[in-house]
């Protein structure tokens, strides 16, 4: 990590304490995005995620705490902030963007009170200036006839609407993250290529360093220039998404990228990978994926692997970086 990484993460811990005792969540994790790069981070659901998305952006539920580790922006340490010091940056330095949009806005409000209200809190600026500002951001992400429009409810958009306008409220205050939680799941497939080319757009445009979460592994192909593999609470691979897809190093990453269709190639059967996910409370010694690994040996259930140079990516894998070493 460098200091011309835009978000740093470093040995992130994340707990839960319940009256069976404290379950580890998200263990070690480390990665950082640069500004105009998009990080997807993807994996199963429980994999842990949205979780590291929630902890860097101060939203950690209790009885989830940030137990050890790092997040700095820009340099800035913000994992230890006071929640009224973190309010302030979530809004104005780092913008969020969440499945349901429908969470994100007031029904009882119009989208346009919303959007100046957020501008205003975060930026000096009066009442019509704001609403300018508002417009413009409507028009950005594509809302036909914003200047009528945003004196509409939340409940007169369709569901791909909402979805612009709650980008447009990430985007208010000009953040240089933006933290996007399955923005595109609930969306039909040719607004979700919308979505899609418009975040590529705010990513080189405004130089924002975006943190993709999904489990759709098309929109990890057609967005992000890197990705992190989850499993369990920890980054199984992380490397450019093209090696990541097309020549995976861990044996889960494999299995994911095994799973989707090809158009291009015939393929008898898609692979899948049997078992589940381990529950917090029982994640198995070793590497947590072992018992799921068709390759695993020995070493892979008695010690687990940290994060190493495998090739183009960095796997946590004992097989993944002996190949690697082997064939160099």
């Amino acid at each position: 990590m460098t200091s011309a990484n835009l978000l740093e993460v470093k040995n992130l811990r994340v707990e839960f304490t319940s009256r069976h005792g404290k379950l580890l969540a998200l263990d070690d994790i480390s990665f950082s995005i640069a500004p105009g790069e998009i990080l997807g981070v993807v994996g199963e659901s429980g994999a842990g995620k949205s979780l590291t998305g929630a902890a860097i952006i101060g939203l950690l539920e209790p009885p989830g705490r940030i137990a050890a580790g790092e997040i700095r922006l820009q340099g800035q340490r913000i994992d230890n902030l006071p929640p009224a010091h973190m309010r302030t940056i979530r809004g104005r330095r780092i913008g969020a963007i969440f499945q349901d949009p429908l969470t994100s806005l007031n029904p009882l409000y119009t989208i346009g009170r919303q959007l100046v209200e957020t501008i205003r809190t975060h930026l000096p600026m009066n009442e019509r200036d704001a609403r300018t500002r508002a417009i413009a951001l409507l028009e950005e992400t594509g809302i036909p006839a914003a200047a009528q429009r945003i004196d509409q409810y939340p409940h007169q958009f369709s569901g791909g609407m909402r979805q612009r306008v709650v980008i447009a409220l990430a985007l208010a205050a000009q953040p240089q993250l933006i933290v996007a939680d399955e923005p595109t799941t609930a969306l039909d497939v040719s607004i979700q290529a919308q979505i899609i080319a418009l975040l590529k757009r705010l990513a080189k445009e405004h130089a924002a360093a975006v943190m993709l979460v999904t489990h759709d592994m098309g929109v990890i192909a057609e967005t992000c220039d890197r990705v992190a593999v989850m499993y369990a609470g920890r980054i199984a691979e992380i490397g450019p998404v093209g090696a990541v897809i097309h020549r995976p190093r861990h044996p889960y990453s494999e299995g994911l990228m095994g799973s989707i269709p090809s158009m291009t190639h015939e393929r008898e059967r898609l692979l899948q990978i049997d078992g589940s996910m381990p529950r917090l409370n029982s994640i198995p010694a070793g590497c947590a994926f072992h018992p799921r690994c068709p390759q695993a040996g020995p070493r892979c259930r008695s010690e687990r692997p940290e994060l190493m140079a495998a090739g183009a990516t960095q796997a946590a894998c004992w097989l993944a970086a002996a190949d690697w070493k082997e064939a160099a």
